[in-house]
Formats: structure tokens, sequence, C-alpha cells
């Protein structure tokens, strides 16, 4: 439990954000107790389901991987797959996507991994099985479809390193 505020500095100053990460962080910790107590929690986690995906529209699911110090910035139409992984101190921003994509078998990709501290502009889509290297940016409007090198700067559709 010492864990649920772990976000609580990234979002200095953006109460949806902190109240959204708190929230998330609580979700997390129930759903990882052990069989049965995990059942108790059952309610808290359909109030956050309805609450935070819901009505605040912002998919976090709370099985999803997320290191410390997550920053959400205008989270409204934001939607992460619960099987991708997001790496300590990264922040994500409104309208962005970070999920599996469908392949040609009709079988789903991997999800994204992003390292730590990678930034992530507003109507952003990250899809497939793709790694984010740390302390990458990825420009707001970019697609992703590949891998980014840490360190590089990358934008467009699809995305490319205009800084690396």
């Amino acid at each position: 439990m010492s864990d649920i505020f772990c976000d609580w500095a990234s979002n200095e100053g953006n109460i949806k954000g902190r109240v959204v990460m708190v929230l998330f962080r609580v979700a997390a910790w129930c759903r990882n107790l052990p069989s049965p107590w995990w059942i108790l929690t059952v309610p808290y986690l359909v109030w956050y389901e309805l609450t935070v995906v819901w009505s605040l529209g912002i998919e976090l699911r709370y099985r999803t991987k997320v290191g410390p110090g997550l920053a959400l910035f205008h989270g409204m139409a934001l939607v992460v797959h619960e099987g991708a992984t997001i790496g300590a101190n990264c922040t994500l921003r409104q309208s962005t996507t970070i999920g599996a994509k469908q392949l040609a078998d009709g079988k789903q990709s991997a999800c994204p991994v992003l390292g730590d501290n990678v930034d992530v502009g507003a109507n952003v889509v990250i899809i497939g099985s793709v790694r984010i290297g740390d302390g990458a940016v990825i420009g707001a409007g970019s697609v992703v479809v590949k891998d980014v090198p840490a360190g590089a700067v990358v934008a467009g559709n699809p995305a490319r390193v205009i800084r690396g």
C-alpha cells in the first residue's frame, strides 16, 4: 500500500491526474491480492471501472503494468491496453492510444513496452509489438508502429526519428 502515492509528485498541480493515479494504484493493489482475498475487493474494482474508465474516459486498466511516477496530463480519451507496460516517470497526454494490433492471421500482436522517462504527446497512437526506449519523446499526433531508440525524438505518421 505504500506505493499508492508514487505518482503524486509527477502530477503536481494536476488534481485529476493525482486522483486517477491514486485510484489506479489502489485498484492494482486490490487485484494483486492473493485469491480469495482479491474477490472481496470486487466492488471497488467495479467502482473503479465505472468512475475512471466510463465516467472520466481514461481506459487505464488496473492490470496494466505501470512504473512509479506516471504523469497524466489532460487524461480524456486515453486508452492503454492492459497488456501494455509503461516504465517509470513517463508522461501520457490526452487522446493517446497504446495497444495491440490485429495481425493478418486474426490474432492480436503483443502490446507496446515503454521504457523509463518516455514523454508521449497528445493524439499519439502506439500500436503493436513495439519498444519505446528510455528517454524517448513521441511528438503529438504521431503513429508509432516500429521500435523507437532510447533518447530519440520521433514524429509523424508513421513516426520517424527526427532527432536521435
